[in-house]
């Protein structure tokens, strides 16, 4: 439509809502216009009133009021729920995500033009003639009969893609076929070489065997010589072993004999004998000083 940008389906569905909340808001006005009514009738009956009358007069008003306008809002918040409730359950059955912008919500200028819109579909100029041709319908469910824009969609979608898979599996189908052509020709290819060289291949055959046997008994010949040689090597390192030990044992010997005499003749010389004088005497010293020590303890 040319007011909100929708199209008639929805506008439809629009002022069938406005239809539903306009009712409603009657309906709430009628009660707070009673409320005012009743005060007149049951406590407006004196002609003069204190101050203080007035005040409790006013503010038993004030709470039915304020309790018909907070229940009004509550129940228009709680329909706006359960009108978004349906829409985001038919959203969910294609599996899409609506999404809204609560800013929008305080926009004056799409209020206003909602107003305006409320105004001339409700005018009493045309109300009676709108109502005739405009019968309430409801949110048609989308798992129920009818086609849809999305489902066609949908449809075409898949049979232009299942179109594209069969030229694909023909085009394969056609190059599977011309490689098996080509694998048999190399086959029949394969058997003809095949048949001309198993003559050939006959005939070089006993001479392969026959320089084949002279290269295995070259070869173990080669391997024979070469275990005797490491046998030979093996014995001379066994007996150069031996040996080595043997003078090792000799030069220890030597050695322990040597140092018993260097032992000896230091101990032979006038050094040795002074430093060996020189620990008698300390040795002394500590065993007297001990004892003088082990004295001075007693007493204690």
């Amino acid at each position: 439509m040319a007011e909100l940008g929708l199209n008639d389906h929805h506008q439809n569905e629009i002022i069938n809502y406005m239809r539903f909340a306009r009712s409603k808001r009657g309906l709430r006005l009628k009660t707070v216009d009673s409320c005012f009514q009743d005060v007149k009738e049951s406590r407006l009956v004196d002609e003069t009133f204190t101050a203080d009358e007035v005040t409790h007069v006013l503010n038993e008003l004030q709470g039915v009021v304020h309790s018909e306008v907070e229940s009004e809002l509550i129940n228009t918040s709680c329909t706006n729920v359960l009108l978004l409730r349906q829409l985001f359950s038919q959203a969910e059955k294609w599996y899409l995500k609506l999404q809204t912008d609560i800013s929008e919500l305080e926009n004056r200028e799409l209020l206003e033009q909602v107003a305006e819109f409320e105004k001339a579909e409700f005018t009493t100029s045309n109300k009676k003639s709108k109502s005739e041709n405009m019968k309430p319908s409801r949110l048609v469910p989308l798992n129920e009969g009818g086609t849809s824009e999305l489902l066609n969609k949908e449809i075409v979608r898949l049979q232009e893609e299942n179109e594209k898979l069969k030229s694909r599996v023909k085009a394969i189908e056609l190059q599977a076929t011309n490689a098996l052509d080509e694998k048999s020709k190399l086959e029949r290819a394969l058997r003809d070489l095949q048949i001309v060289q198993g003559d050939q291949k006959a005939i070089i055959r006993s001479k392969d065997i026959s320089d084949l046997e002279n290269t295995v008994a070259a070869l173990k010949n080669e391997f024979q010589k070469t275990l005797n040689d490491s046998t030979e090597n093996q014995k001379t390192l066994e007996e150069n072993l031996v040996s080595t030990k043997h003078d090792l044992l000799k030069a220890q010997e030597q050695l322990s004999v040597a140092e018993k005499e260097l032992e000896k003749k230091f101990q032979q010389t006038a050094a040795y004998r002074s430093l060996k004088e020189i620990l008698t005497k300390k040795n002394e010293q500590i065993k007297d000083l001990r004892k003088r020590l082990a004295k001075y303890e007693t007493e204690d």
